[in-house]
């Protein structure tokens, strides 16, 4: 599985990083930032979670 953002169009709200903090983290700056972009089986269901439930469909999870 790869995570992916289109950081052109993530707004940074922070919805990803309360659902899956393991792979998702908006930090002081203001930026999202993808902490593991091949996280590992265990983490699937609540990356693709996390992908569903991000306001501007920012986030791709590819297998």
């Amino acid at each position: 599985m790869k995570v992916s953002v289109n950081y052109d169009v993530c707004a940074s709200t922070g919805s990803c990083m309360q659902i899956c903090p393991e792979v998702f983290e908006v930090r002081k700056d203001g930026y999202l930032y993808v902490l593991q972009e091949h996280p590992g089986p265990e983490l699937e269901a609540t990356v693709r979670l996390a992908a569903d439930m991000c306001p501007t469909a920012a986030i791709t999870v590819d297998d």
